[in-house]
């Protein structure tokens, strides 16, 4: 196998996609051990690689195998194979798997073939699915074999885009492929029999996917940003473009070439640039770049595949700034040799009204040297770094003073910090003259010791002098007067006059004072003139204020605990002082004589100068709270002395010397027949409240069970009379008054339609409860009683509403009275009405009416 890298083949390596073949280092193809091979050709893949740059080459190497019986000068045995089975074997058919037999009819090992890559075209219309290849087992001959395939593409993401046909071994590709999405797969091929018992061993396939010149080069950038100095010679590196190509790199698909499409603005040339076709680099290819004339060209840059073929390559195209850098090649000049300037007194800015022409880009080293010669240099005058054309700022480094100089004359140089470019035959720097007049104006008071420092002792009086904060106004020509205020004064402590500055105490100055900080009080006055517009200036005093001893000590714990017993516990006291040193310590602690008890069952014992310890002088003193009186005095001059209470809780201890927890309560100043008696109460308030409960429990059961405090005569529910039937009249009794109560049978009641009935007839069902009377009064049970009834009344179904419309809808089949038209009155005038005054007094109104006959 012949292979050139053009390079000299140094370090190539060769490999095989079978263990049975190898190549030697000059591409000399042999069997690496003795084999035979059953077919008619066989198909190898032999890659070479280099180990350096990665780099890797394939070729395909096809054998033509001769029959040995041929070599031997033997025709062989059996039936001609037929040219056209030959052709559909070779091109069609794979036969992965083989024996081989001896010659003593046993069987020698079965060795597998390693198939040669399938290669597939990308992007393929169809029609799918697509036949690549078929697999078949010689033992297919002999039993029924079921084919199928396993790996990435098969049963594994992504999914089916290949399958086989488990009858025929026919494998097929499903869809379209795409390299750039993935340029390879390797499946496995396996042959089981009906039973799935493997029949032959897994053989691989790789298949690779051949690429197409579906991919246009892609621009890593849209615009690309470069620059190059004006002036550069041809041939000058500008910039770097890059297009990448996803398609085949090896192969033309992705071979990608560059050029340049347009040129903005041409001139002084239209090919002022050129590009490497296969790098990207753009150098300068013609002189004559000026950045006072063209400061940025945009070139537009294409780049296409198929090795730049502009007829079957893809393109894309990006843009090239290329931006013309300054350099040092005009020297800079005033337009005017003489400048005069006005400016105002005080710390400002002068412009020079100087220009230069073709100066250069501004914050290049070429604008670094406008400045003063320095022997015309005033010792207040500076010049500031000019930021952009035409602009050049004369900064004064000290305030002009209109009382001091009304003038000055500058002769001003400019030039650039860096040299001229080579070949520039002028100058490198120019001079004018100015000439800078000085106006006055209103400057504001100022204070010539600020910040001003005093020291005194603290406690002066009210109304004393401390010190004249005067302020100076540097307008000596200007007649005008200087008027002073308080800015800030935390503590109200000082006032200033206003007219001449002096500074007096409006209260008494305190060092202890939350305003004092690090033993300073600070105060700001203002100082203000009628300048047109006036002008003020601030001004600070501090006071620094000396400690005096005008604060007494303060005893330190104010409470505290010990035993009962001597020598068990001992109280240790201290003193705090505002004051400083020397007015504070060392203190002395001392019981007073009055009264007498203090000193009897009170001892103190000093320590040192700031301690000393409060103990029991008698053996034994009564658990209680006790307030001991201590004198502490302090060290000042002269000394001053507090005497201060410490409450001091005495308890019984037990034998490490702490307070026990009867002891405590005892120490709060409670006795035995006390904390028995507090008890005592305890008990009796909780009884008090259970009694309490239970009687409220019992009385609210008995609110359930007593009657109404009225007599049961007046109960209006009572009074509430049912009428059944209804009587005809005097001459109206020999009918059945049981066949209008009701009709001969319930059923037509009993089966009517829920919700169906006359409201005014008496229900069948139960009867309404009434909640049952209370038996001992109360004064709201009536209003409880009447609010129950009214509930219960608007919630019977059975109570008819006897102020509402009555409804009759049903009266029966028919009735055994008959008609009632049956029964008329006679208006002869011969109906005796006597009976009536036998009915008794209910019937008495009727009687007199109607029993009179003629005479009425």
């Amino acid at each position: 196998v012949k292979f050139n890298n053009c390079a000299g083949n140094k370090g190539v390596r060769y490999e095989t996609n079978s263990l049975d073949f190898k190549v030697r280092a000059d591409g000399t193809l042999y069997a690496a051990q003795r084999l035979q091979v059953p077919s008619k050709q066989l198909i190898l893949l032999v890659t070479a690689w280099d180990p350096q740059t990665l780099a890797s080459w394939e070729a395909m190497v096809r054998f033509l195998v001769a029959d040995k019986s041929q070599h031997n000068g033997h025709k062989p045995k059996g039936r001609k194979a037929v040219p056209g089975e030959l052709v559909q074997q070779q091109s069609d058919t794979l036969l992965p798997w083989r024996q081989h037999q001896s010659n003593n009819g046993l069987r020698r090992q079965k060795r597998d073939w390693v198939i040669p890559p399938i290669n597939v075209p990308e992007n393929s219309r169809g029609p799918f699915p697509q036949q690549l290849v078929r697999i078949r087992s010689d033992k297919d001959k002999e039993i029924h074999i079921r084919y199928s395939i396993t790996g990435v593409g098969a049963d594994q993401p992504p999914m089916e885009v290949f399958n086989i046909d488990p009858v025929s071994g026919r494998m097929y590709v499903t869809r379209p492929m795409d390299r750039e999405e993935r340029a390879s797969y390797h499946l496995r091929a396996h042959a089981v029999d009906m039973n799935g018992n493997k029949v032959e061993n897994p053989i691989d396939l790789y298949i690779y996917v051949i690429d197409m010149n579906d991919n246009r080069p892609e621009f890593i950038n849209q615009v690309y940003n470069g620059s190059v100095d004006e002036g550069s010679k041809p041939g000058t590196y500008v910039m770097t473009v890059t297009a990448n190509d996803a398609d085949d790199g090896t192969t033309a698909n992705g071979m990608v070439r560059y050029r340049i499409v347009t040129q903005t603005p041409q001139s002084p040339s239209q090919n002022m640039f050129t590009i490497n076709s296969e790098t990207g680099d753009i150098v300068t290819v013609a002189a004559g770049l000026d950045r006072e004339k063209v400061q940025q060209y945009i070139v537009i840059v294409q780049a296409t595949d198929m090795e730049g073929n502009l007829n079957y390559g893809l393109s894309n195209t990006a843009t090239a700034i290329i931006t013309v850098t300054d350099v040092n090649d005009n020297p800079p000049e005033f337009t005017s040799s003489t400048v005069s300037i006005h400016t105002a007194a005080g710390p400002c800015m002068a412009s020079i009204h100087g220009s230069w022409y073709l100066l250069g880009q501004a914050g290049s080293r070429d604008w670094a040297g406008m400045g003063l010669p320095t022997t015309h240099t005033p010792p207040h005058c500076s010049f500031s770094q000019p930021k952009a054309p035409q602009e050049k700022i004369q900064h004064f480094a000290a305030a002009v003073d209109y009382e001091m100089n009304r003038a000055f004359m500058l002769t001003v140089m400019v030039s650039n910090q860096a040299p001229l470019a080579s070949g520039i035959q002028m100058s490198f720097q120019s001079t004018a003259g100015v000439t800078i007049s000085v106006t006055d104006v209103n400057e504001a008071p100022y204070f010539p010791t600020n910040h001003k420092l005093i020291r005194l002792e603290e406690g002066v009086p009210t109304g004393t002098v401390l010190t004249t904060f005067s302020a100076v106004d540097p307008d000596r020509f200007m007649q005008q007067a200087v008027r002073y205020s308080k800015l800030s004064d935390p503590a109200n402590w000082l006032n200033i006059n206003a007219t001449n500055g002096q500074i007096t105490t409006a209260a008494v100055l305190d060092r202890e004072s939350d305003y004092i900080k690090n033993n300073v009080y600070e105060a700001t006055f203002l100082a203000a003139d009628n300048g047109i517009p006036p002008a003020s200036g601030t001004g600070t005093l501090q006071i620094y204020l000396i400690d005096i001893n005008d604060n007494a000590p303060e005893l330190l714990p104010k409470e505290a605990q010990i035993c009962e017993r001597p020598n068990l516990s001992v109280i240790n006291i201290t003193a705090a002082d505002a004051d400083m040193d020397p007015n504070v310590g060392p203190f002395v602690f001392e019981l007073p004589s009055v009264p007498s008890a203090v000193r009897r069952n009170w001892t103190i014992t000093r320590l040192n100068g700031d301690y000393a310890q409060l103990s029991l002088r008698i053996m034994y003193l009564e658990a209680g709270v006790y307030d001991v009186p201590i004198i502490v005095t302090d060290s000042g001059n002269p000394p001053l002395f507090n005497t201060s209470v410490i409450k001091v809780k005495v308890c019984p201890c037990d034998e490490n010397g702490d307070c026990t927890t009867i002891g405590a309560v005892a120490a709060a100043g409670l006795g035995t027949g006390a904390i028995i008696a507090i008890l005592i109460c305890i008990i009796i308030l909780l009884t008090m409240v259970l009694l309490f409960v239970v009687w409220m429990k019992r009385r609210e059961k008995e609110r359930h069970t007593k009657q109404l405090l009225i007599d049961p005569e007046d109960d209006v529910r009572d009074n509430i009379l049912k009428y059944d039937e209804e009587g005809g009249g005097e001459e109206d009794q020999d009918y059945d008054l049981s066949q209008l109560q009701q009709p001969e049978t319930m059923d037509h009641v009993l089966n009517k339609t829920p919700g169906v009935r006359r409201v005014d007839e008496r229900p069948i069902g139960a009867e309404p409860q009434y909640p049952i009377r209370p038996v001992i009064p109360h004064p709201g049970d009536i209003g409880d009683f009447i609010n129950e009834g009214l509930r219960a009344a608007d919630n019977d179904p059975t109570a008819p509403p006897y102020d509402s419309l009555l409804v009759f809808d049903y009266e029966g089949s028919g009735s055994t009275a008959g008609s009632v038209s049956s029964l008329n009155s006679s208006s002869s005038g011969d109906q005796d009405y006597d009976y009536l005054n036998d009915w008794g007094p209910r019937f008495k109104k009727l009687a007199d009416m109607y029993g009179g006959g003629e005479e009425d």
